[in-house]
């Protein structure tokens, strides 16, 4: 099965030119050493070996900040498969496009020496061509982005005639365009935080001044929101769910909190979850009363119409 990724090509895509002349992609993150021997096909245990190595070249770096490294340069040099496709931003509104062709490689003393094979297409995707989900997510912070979820818009994009259309790949969802305006929930909230209740209390996660806790990747997919209490003390996760929250969000939450507790947190930090949705019922508010450490939340969307 195919799979769709963005991936950085250097900080601002400042290596999209070398990358698209030597037909390659790569990753750097200040490990030299050839990670050949060390490709698992779990990144777990990856990560094991090498979050240690990383945190010694960046004591500065927090267990968060060195997992997402850890884990997109194993998702760069391994878990991206022959076949799949590519979408590089170059650094003037578009998106090179191209197919992994071989397995990983390394080369000392380069640029971005942890390398894979690219046959480059002829064909440039403009951002502004993209659906609002599509380019929030192909514009996610990080060197990887999973995007597999759009593969039916990528594939119309790079085919000979786009054509611009709402798309909505959950099959629950009967009104696409309804489906993207509920898609901006995320967005919406992430740039507002600092004025909602848990911005009161907890800041989205940030390495670097930048943003990092959403769409934090996790082993079972990625988390909606990684924030962290104000004083340090607790992370946050936090999970959005258009419309109606069942009782199966519960699991998830707690699936993903675990993971928060196990490869994120610090001994000294304590891991909450939050649920927001549209609406609650009966079945979600059993699973809660047994979940003291999720709290839940419900959204208003407002929209009018005012005669000037």
């Amino acid at each position: 099965m195919k799979n769709y990724y963005r991936v950085m090509l250097g900080r601002q895509s400042v290596h999209a030119a070398t990358c698209l002349a030597g037909n390659f992609i790569g990753a750097h993150y200040g490990i030299l050493q050839d990670l050949k021997p060390d490709l698992q096909d779990d990144w777990r245990e990856f990560n094991k070996k090498f979050i240690p190595i990383y945190l010694s070249t960046h004591p500065e770096k927090t267990k968060i900040g060195a997992g997402l490294a850890c884990g997109s340069l194993w998702t760069v040099s391994k878990g991206i498969a022959k076949g799949d496709i590519v979408l590089c931003p170059d650094g003037t509104g578009k998106y090179l496009v191209g197919e992994v062709t071989g397995d990983y490689y390394y080369t000392a003393d380069a640029i971005l020496p942890h390398r894979r094979p690219i046959t480059w297409r002829d064909i440039a995707i403009s951002r502004a061509d993209m659906s609002d989900a599509l380019r929030k997510s192909t514009g996610s912070i990080g060197t990887v982005a999973n995007v597999s979820s759009y593969a039916e818009e990528i594939e119309e994009l790079i085919g000979p005639d786009p054509k611009p259309k709402i798309f909505s790949n959950d099959e629950t969802v009967e009104d696409a365009s309804a489906f993207a305006l509920e898609r901006h929930l995320e967005d919406f909230l992430v740039q507002n935080w600092v004025q909602t209740e848990l911005g009161k209390d907890y800041d989205i996660y940030e390495e670097e001044g930048e943003k990092v806790g959403q769409q934090y990747p996790t082993d079972t997919g990625p988390m909606d929101i990684l924030a962290i209490k104000k004083d340090k003390s607790e992370l946050l996760v936090v999970e959005l769910k258009k419309g109606r929250a069942s009782d199966a969000v519960v699991g998830q939450t707690l699936r993903y909190m675990g993971f928060a507790a196990q490869e994120l947190a610090e001994p000294y930090q304590k891991v909450r979850g939050v649920i927001i949705a549209l609406e609650d019922d009966q079945r979600i508010r059993r699973a809660l009363a047994v979940s003291p450490n999720i709290d839940f939340f419900r959204y208003q969307i407002s929209f009018k119409l005012i005669k000037v």
